[in-house]
């Protein structure tokens, strides 16, 4: 048995390359909360090309649901948080897997996380502070 045969196949995938980030975003935000922005990729229709053109091949393959997580230094300072909002980012998403648009998303942190209240960078407190919002995010969208 191979690795792709015993991969799940309803599993969320995960975004790697930055062009394939860049285009998620550039469809523009879906769903906002004070840290976190949601983007979603809008599937262009599938149109008619005229003889001289050449379609160009699909960025993201239909009825797969993958997820990016951008966790920049500048909101989130020490490596251990960001990794931290990161693994809950994908654990949220995989929540919510049945209820999301079988498409590609990117979850932003937009802004930085009180330093003052959460004083160690990988607090429970910190941890289910990150997970409710991001649970409000994912419901925003959500289908169910």
């Amino acid at each position: 048995m191979t690795a792709d045969q015993a991969r799940d196949p309803s599993a969320v995938e995960h975004l790697h390359q930055w062009s394939e980030f860049q285009a998620v975003m550039s469809a523009g935000s879906v769903a906002h909360t004070p840290h976190f922005v949601l983007h979603q990729w809008q599937p262009l229709d599938k149109s008619v090309t005229g003889s001289g053109f050449e379609q160009t091949p699909a960025l993201f393959v239909d009825g797969v649901l993958m997820v990016g997580a951008l966790t920049p230094k500048r909101w989130a300072k020490s490596a251990v948080t960001r990794n931290l909002i990161r693994r809950q980012i994908h654990a949220v998403s995989c929540e919510f897997e049945k209820n999301l648009t079988a498409t590609a998303y990117v979850v932003r942190l937009r802004a930085t996380f009180n330093t003052q209240k959460f004083v160690s960078a990988s607090s429970d407190a910190l941890k289910q502070t990150v997970r409710e919002e991001l649970k409000q995010l994912f419901g925003r969208v959500s289908t169910a």
